[in-house]
């Protein structure tokens, strides 16, 4: 299914479906595309709200996964958002953290998939500034423990990206900004329900990663798919949104 990408105040997103809300971030590639499964599912019962993130917008200094968080703070702020189920994915888990750290009154749960935050083996390493369209394939498969999930659309996306020095550069400075700023001291203050969703071949974000976030996290339960990367919602759409389904049911508000 298609869904309106509004554009309103310099905020583009989609916001479909009524009820509790569920609001979802995106990773450095793929935006929308990667959340296709979840938003089909739960549009017809939650209020699924997506920001695109600014990710080629921002001012160069503000390419900062700083910067991200406040673009999604003033975006909830614009939409009145309150109590909202967050979900993130890679670089969208790691901006969800830190919007909760600074906002966990308007948090209802929290789903992480993948998140940076401790530990990333960032594609920044070894990121090329004029990429060879199969090395370009081959990182692009590399997220994915099956390598097929990665889609010519998605293959042709992150080609574009890399080819575009504009971008490039600001993928360099998100990318390079989000293993600086880690997370680790700040964990503990987060009490509300976490559920965190983790591939067991996840090689930008190991498995490791996750155990550590259950460890640290008060209230965090972890869930392992095998034959898994680093994009579970995209690889097992199905089993990823019974895990989400279960996990939201049993904090909903409204019961």
């Amino acid at each position: 299914m298609d869904y309106k990408i509004r554009n309103v105040k310099g905020f583009r997103y989609i916001d479909e479906g009524e009820g509790e809300v569920l609001l979802l971030l995106h990773g450095l590639f793929g935006a929308l595309s990667n959340f296709k499964a979840i938003i089909d599912e739960f549009s017809t019962r939650y209020r699924v709200v997506v920001p695109i993130l600014p990710l080629f917008e921002l001012e160069v200094v503000n390419s900062t996964i700083d910067g991200l968080m406040e673009y999604v703070e003033s975006f909830i702020e614009y939409k009145e958002l309150h109590k909202l189920n967050l979900l993130g994915n890679s670089l969208g888990g790691h901006i969800s953290l830190l919007y909760t750290l600074k906002n966990q009154g308007k948090v209802n749960s929290l789903i992480l998939t993948g998140s940076s935050g401790l530990f990333e083996n960032s594609i920044g390493d070894s990121y090329p500034k004029k990429g060879d369209y199969e090395f370009v394939k081959a990182k692009t498969e590399y997220t994915f423990y099956h390598p097929e999930t990665a889609t010519k659309e998605l293959i042709d996306e992150v080609y574009e990206i890399v080819n575009n020095r504009e971008k490039a550069i600001r993928v360099l400075y998100i990318a390079r900004s989000a293993i600086r700023h880690n997370v680790r001291d700040s964990l503990h203050t987060i009490v509300l329900p976490v559920k965190l969703i983790w591939g067991r071949e996840d090689k930008i974000t190991p498995l490791f990663a996750g155990e550590e976030f259950e460890r640290i996290l008060p209230n965090a339960d972890l869930t392992i798919l095998e034959e898994c990367g680093h994009a579970p919602m995209m690889e097992y759409p199905q089993i990823f949104n019974q895990i989400l389904d279960s996990f939201l049911s049993k904090h909903n508000q409204s019961k």
